[in-house]
């Protein structure tokens, strides 16, 4: 099993950068899909980005294609999400997600990832 610890958020202005981090732990991280969802206050949780355990295939939501970046170090064991011309309706909680079946989709439904780190929160102002 993969345990996540989210790090990194916080408040920013408008147009501003934010780089998060997830930390795993276990032996399957390596192996495991990624990706990092979000949850804005009164709204669904949503899916953000996504990253195959090589790190070589990686998938954006429309609403960040071309402001974020899904990266994933397998020797420290983390993942990462550079964030930039953030916006105020990015605001949101923040976590990251492991699916342990290695296989690789751009769009995995919420329901297949396996672990689920608490989240960390971006605070974007106008």
């Amino acid at each position: 099993q993969v345990q996540l610890v989210e790090s990194g958020g916080g408040l920013v202005q408008a147009g501003g950068s934010l780089r998060l981090s997830c930390a795993a732990s276990g032996r399957t991280f390596s192996r495991s899909v990624m990706g990092w969802f979000r949850q804005a206050p009164g709204k669904e949780r949503e899916f953000v980005a996504g990253i195959s355990w090589s790190g070589g295939m990686t998938s954006y939501a429309d609403s960040v294609k071309g402001r974020f970046t899904i990266s994933r170090d397998n020797a420290k064991n983390t993942v990462y999400l550079q964030m930039n011309s953030l916006k105020p309706e990015d605001t949101a909680v923040y976590c990251c997600a492991a699916r342990y079946d290695s296989r690789w989709s751009p769009r995995i439904p919420e329901y297949e990832y396996d672990s689920w780190g608490q989240g960390t929160q971006v605070t974007v102002s106008s």
